[in-house]
């Protein structure tokens, strides 16, 4: 099966056991900001839950931003798992949006039973390059690419884009899946979540011994992520989601109200046990 039937399976068997609240608000930046300014500023559409639960995904994707800013008051009231659902869509502004609203549900499960992922040490998913390292990466990332070629290590990109092909700042850029294959390690970027591309990269990554997705929204479910081979995941962490739903619509950078965290396979408990959590909280309470 693919991550999106994945991935809609398992919130179809959470919303059956937890009974989710719908969704309060879907938030938008007020202008579209280059995705590589790296504050986290204007590059993320949230999906607020009643109980103020915020799952966020990147919304600078095809025309989804646009998209959604003629629907956000159609999605007010609305179920959770019908948004999530549509999470197999061709239409961007769906898949952004499904996204958002499955990291929601994430977070309302995550903060009912009091579980939260360990704090970030590096903004690198913890994969740690040394030198002579031969370090993949998903996505062209500016901003981390000193971070890995500083320390002697060789860098691959694979981009979608031709444009980018070439040589930058130390690092090569492919347009070939296949030179993943030859990789150390991989850091991947959350964009593959939203353009169908995760399980044709993962395919590629088997010499890999370790495989990072990192960005926001890789914020939500790690279960179909962890069964299909990444070892860990990067993601940001709200710690107010008031002011963080504030910010983000003010066009503000949300790094003050967010924290990185980075969570490994064998640091996460898994869905049964949060359920199984979450079902004794209810009945408790």
């Amino acid at each position: 099966m693919t991550y999106a039937v994945d991935l809609i399976t398992l919130c179809r068997d959470v919303a059956a056991t937890c009974a989710p609240p719908p969704i309060r608000a879907l938030h938008l930046p007020p202008l579209r900001y280059s995705p590589c300014d790296g504050d986290n500023r204007g590059e993320f559409a949230a999906v607020e839950l009643a109980d103020g639960s915020v799952g966020v995904a990147f919304v600078l994707y095809e025309d989804a931003y646009e998209t959604l800013r003629t629907q956000q008051a159609s999605v007010v009231g609305a179920s959770v798992l019908a948004m999530i659902e549509r999470y197999g869509a061709r239409d961007a502004g769906a898949r952004v949006l499904a996204l958002a609203a499955a990291n929601a549900l994430a977070r309302h499960v995550f903060d009912t039973v009091g579980w939260q992922p360990p704090v970030a040490t590096d903004s690198l998913g913890g994969i740690e390059p040394a030198a002579g390292e031969h370090i993949g990466m998903v996505g062209f990332f500016k901003p981390l690419l000193k971070r890995i070629t500083a320390v002697g290590a060789r860098l691959t990109v694979l981009e979608r884009k031709a444009d980018f092909v070439g040589e930058h700042a130390g690092a090569i850029v492919t347009l070939d899946a296949a030179a993943l294959a030859r990789c150390d390690k991989v850091l991947i970027t959350s964009s593959v979540l939203l353009n169908e591309s995760l399980d044709a990269v993962l395919a590629a990554c088997g010499g890999a011994r370790d495989v990072v997705l990192i960005g926001p929204s890789a914020g939500g479910w790690p279960d179909a992520l962890f069964s299909r081979g990444i070892t860990a995941l990067g993601a940001s962490w709200v710690t107010d989601p008031a002011a963080f739903i504030a910010m983000l619509t003010r066009g503000e950078s949300t790094s003050p109200v967010t924290r990185k965290t980075t969570l490994r396979c064998s640091d996460y408990p898994g869905l049964a046990p949060l359920l199984s959590s979450s079902r004794a909280t209810q009945r408790s309470s």
